[in-house]
């Protein structure tokens, strides 16, 4: 009988503890070492998608013009060479050497777009860390922590300790999508790139 009774009392007691905990929401661990996944702060928030969206477009017009230019080019180079039985040598070569010229100018004007893509995605990750900083200062501050490392960098963490999923849910609250920065204005196609214009 006693057995039974003792028995009751701790099922109680577990009972009311576990009523408790579902009423509270359990205060956060409270640790001086935090970790975040930075690659995923980045680019699971709306800043992030909307960063990379704008970037897959940039890029995809810039492939689409690129193509449109090899197009008129290939036509140009066709022309060039049925023209060639008309043409004396010299005028040939000056000719062809004009062409020459003009393929490396519009070369050198798409690499520069491509490297301007580039630049914009680390704008884009440079611009999202400097407003989000405030925002991680306040998660870190409010667990107590003296240090964040890249949990990708780290052999071993709890999960306990991750902030991740956490920062992207306040980031998001506070800072949205972000605005699109100016730095892309200089990889829009430009009308007439394969004409020399």
């Amino acid at each position: 009988m006693r057995g039974l009774l003792a028995a009751l009392v701790v099922l109680a007691l577990a009972a009311g503890f576990g009523g408790a905990g579902a009423q509270e929401t359990p205060a956060p661990l409270q640790s001086p070492i935090l970790t975040l996944d930075q690659e995923r702060l980045f680019t699971e928030t709306q800043w992030g998608k909307r960063a990379a969206d704008r970037i897959a477009a940039t890029s995809a017009e810039l492939a689409a013009e690129n193509r449109q230019i090899e197009g008129e080019l290939t036509v140009e180079e066709r022309t060039l060479t049925d023209l060639r039985a008309t043409m004396t040598p010299d005028e040939f070569r000056a000719a062809a050497d004009a062409f020459d010229a003009k393929v490396t100018e519009i070369r050198q004007t798409q690499d520069a777009k491509l490297r301007a893509i580039g630049r914009l995605q680390e704008t884009e990750r440079q611009r999202f860390f400097a407003a989000a900083f405030p925002v991680i200062g306040e998660v870190v501050r409010s667990r107590g922590a003296v240090a964040v490392l890249d949990s990708r960098a780290i052999f071993l963490a709890a999960d306990a300790i991750d902030i991740t999923d956490i920062l992207i849910e306040r980031i998001d609250t506070e800072l949205g999508a972000g605005k699109d920065s100016d730095a892309a204005d200089i990889v829009q196609p430009e009308a007439g790139a394969a004409n020399g214009d």
